[in-house]
């Protein structure tokens, strides 16, 4: 039986489809139209699926779209009369999209996909339950969904036995962790949607002055992690802008203007806003806990993301085992309607590994080229390259990062989230004091605050880091081992200045509060990958690399082998990897009509 799971018309429109309970592909719309983020209906990606699946959409069993189009239709109407006449210029613009598709959705799906079967509308915290519980390794588990808002409901949780999910209570819009984080996002000049990894990794920076603001201005927040919020300071009840003029005097000023330099005030209100999402996610972790009385969690939402709280989950919370969804915004809800459907509507019997590993894949679920078809995209636009063995790959490409060389490397299937995983990722090496900022201003054409991940191997992930669990999506934070750490003497640095203190003996990955964003890799999840992390650590005695996804900034992940080279001729990256074939800038020809990141940035 064939079902295929869609999420579109919000952000991160994506397409997933299960077989007989088993997923055979998905993948984000963004990948293929290169637009970061593309909320359209996601042709692309559906196309993708029903090929890898060798499948047409008309031998398709059922389609799940993650929500349920009338219920937030009916928010969006009940929000902007209660607050009505504010927002009439936010209800004149999102009202055309609603009459002419969003409200046929079930007769819009069956006429993009010539498909007559039945379509089947989960709510959007039930997909997001369904997409962290049914790939986890666990039996059973508490579920923890944290999110901005689906169609009511903006935080839910229950339990997992088996083949089925009971949310067992909610919290409801306006009241939402993910927006509170989003408006904070706005304010300190960062794009709603994308720019909440960079609040956070601003936030170690700053000092969390505000946070006694936060709970008595903005905030009712109870024991259980319950809250409500004070909506005197927002306006994304009734407009377009996240925060409002109120907001503003109580933060000293309006907000941060995109691109504008970044102050301590920023530094100061990321610190204090990280503070509270995490306390709000320990109290909320430990009132599941009491309530389920479940030794496990499982969870997702885009909130879930946030990899510095749910380290501090793991470490300080009252769960034993912690397994997150690694597609955990609203990309995953079409996983996780299609799971809803198999398990939940079908009631179909689930069975689980038992050796502690989930069915995900390793989130490796997107398109893959062969040798053929890389050498063909080659030779057509006549590129320089050399064919390596895979003997000597791993070799290789361990050799180039130990001098200190920065690699475009695509391997096998691309990653299905927001991470890059081994698939499609630029590598360097983490010893390196300089690499961050290289690879942050030339390559990635990023704010040079931001952090790189580290990826390590799974059997040596105890020696450098304060974690002994598996993190193979990227998605927990650790503190780096103290005895790999140096002293910093402070002597007045502040601010961003603190990026130029080297602070462990692998410097590249770690944070300035001494914390990094570990990926464990495993011989069985991405052997390719992890044959070269172990060729570089004979090398150098050290089995940990840079880590970060295969795009520049503003652009999605690359998918294919021509997005990695149109990639890597527009950066300063040193060497490219495309399956066997190893690429030289130095040999490279220079493209014909190519863009000036660095001017498009302004970056010095």
């Amino acid at each position: 039986m064939n079902i295929l799971g869609i999420s579109a018309f919000y952000h991160d429109s994506a397409a997933c489809l299960v077989r007989d309970g088993e997923i055979i592909a998905a993948a984000q719309e963004e990948r293929f139209t290169r637009k970061k983020h593309d909320y359209r209906f996601p042709s692309e990606a559906i196309d993708y699926c029903l090929r890898e699946g060798g499948i047409t959409a008309q031998e398709l069993d059922y389609v799940a779209f993650y929500d349920k189009p009338f219920i937030k239709f009916e928010r969006l109407l009940l929000t902007y009369l209660t607050y009505a006449p504010r927002g009439l210029s936010s209800f004149i613009k999102a009202m055309p999209l609603w009459l002419k598709q969003k409200l046929w959705m079930k007769m819009y799906i069956a006429e993009e996909l010539d498909f007559e079967g039945e379509i089947l509308f989960p709510e959007h915290h039930e997909s997001h339950a369904a997409s962290a519980f049914y790939p986890s390794p666990f039996q059973e588990s508490a579920i923890l969904t944290i999110d901005g808002v689906g169609e009511w409901t903006t935080t839910s949780y229950g339990t997992g036995r088996g083949n089925r999910i009971e949310l067992m209570a909610d919290l409801r819009f306006p009241h939402s962790l993910g927006l509170l984080y989003s408006a904070f996002t706005y304010f300190t000049g960062f794009k709603v949607n994308s720019g909440e990894y960079k609040l956070m990794g601003l936030a170690p920076y700053g000092e969390p002055k505000y946070v006694d603001l936060i709970l008595d201005k903005l905030l009712d927040l109870k024991e259980d992690g319950s809250f409500k919020m004070n909506m005197d300071y927002f306006g994304y009840c009734a407009g377009l802008r996240m925060t409002n003029k109120k907001f503003a005097r109580l933060f000293g000023g309006p907000e941060r203007q995109p691109e504008s330099k970044i102050t301590q005030r920023e530094m100061d209100i990321a610190a204090s806003i990280q503070a509270v999402t995490e306390e709000i996610m320990l109290r909320m972790a430990r009132h599941v806990h009491k309530e389920t009385g479940m030794s496990n969690l499982v969870m997702a939402g885009g909130v879930a993301l946030n990899c510095v709280g749910n380290g501090r989950v793991l470490r300080e919370g009252p769960f034993e085992n912690i397994w997150i969804q690694p597609a955990a915004g609203d990309a995953g809800g079409a996983l996780g309607a299609a799971l809803a459907v198999w398990y939940q509507f079908l009631d179909n019997e689930r069975t689980v590994s038992g050796d502690g590993r989930d069915s995900q894949k390793a989130s490796l679920l997107g398109p893959d080229f062969s040798n053929d078809e890389i050498e063909a995209f080659l030779k057509e636009k006549d590129v320089p390259y050399k064919k390596l063995s895979d003997a000597e790959l791993g070799e290789t490409v361990a050799e180039i990062l130990a001098t200190e060389h920065v690699v475009g490397w695509f391997q096998g299937k691309m990653e299905f989230g927001p991470r890059a995983l081994g698939g499609r990722s630029i590598i360097g090496d983490a010893r390196s004091p300089k690499m961050q900022s290289v690879m942050n201003l030339k390559i990635k054409f990023r704010e040079s605050f931001r952090p790189f991940a580290p990826s390590v191997l799974r059997e040596r992930v105890a020696d450098f880091f304060e974690l002994k669990e598996e993190s193979p999506y990227m998605l927990l934070v650790a503190p780096v081992k103290k005895e790999l750490c140096f002293e910093i003497t402070e002597n007045g640095v502040s601010g961003l200045d603190k990026l130029k203190q080297v602070r462990s003996k692998i410097p590249a990955v770690t944070h300035v509060d001494y914390s990094a964003r570990v990926q464990t890799v495993t011989e069985q999840d991405n052997p390719r990958y992890y044959t070269m992390i172990k060729a570089f650590a004979k090398r150098t005695d050290c089995p940990v690399i840079i880590n970060t996804s295969f795009n520049v900034r503003g652009e999605p992940i690359v998918c294919t082998p021509e997005d990695a080279y149109l990639c890597f001729m527009r950066t300063n990256m040193d060497y490219l990897v495309l399956g066997n074939y190893l690429l030289d800038k130095k040999e490279q020809k220079k493209l014909e009509h190519d863009i000036d990141w660095q001017k498009e940035y302004e970056l010095d």
